[in-house]
């Protein structure tokens, strides 16, 4: 089990990662959403906001009136950030939970 620090780590550079792309993205998707991410196994929560391919305002807590809400466990969200584990594949798999629109669920399949 990935720790509370392992995880802040972990969103901080898919939040660089995002800012790398996030000219090219801009192009492509017109999101700006909160964003709240549960990790089930540890009971914490991160929130945030989606603007611009951006991940930005990235804070400890939950945020429940969040437009797109996220819940995974530890492990499973340091294996996406890291590449090792497909977000369409543990979505399918149950591995994560993602609630929100779903127009904003087409336009968040263009953040690959």
């Amino acid at each position: 089990m990935a720790t509370e620090e392992e995880c802040r780590s972990a969103l901080e550079r898919l939040a660089a990662n995002l800012a790398t792309n996030a000219d090219e993205v801009r192009g492509k998707v017109d999101l700006d959403r909160t964003l709240a991410l549960r990790v089930t196994d540890l009971d914490t929560a991160f929130h945030g906001r989606l603007t611009d391919g951006r991940l930005v305002d990235l804070t400890d807590g939950d945020d429940p009136a969040a437009k797109i809400k996220i819940s995974m466990t530890s492990d499973d969200l340091v294996a996406l950030v890291d590449g090792n584990l497909d977000f369409a594949r543990a979505l399918g798999a149950r591995r994560v939970s993602l609630n929100a629109n779903p127009f904003d669920l087409l336009k968040l399949r263009k953040l690959r």
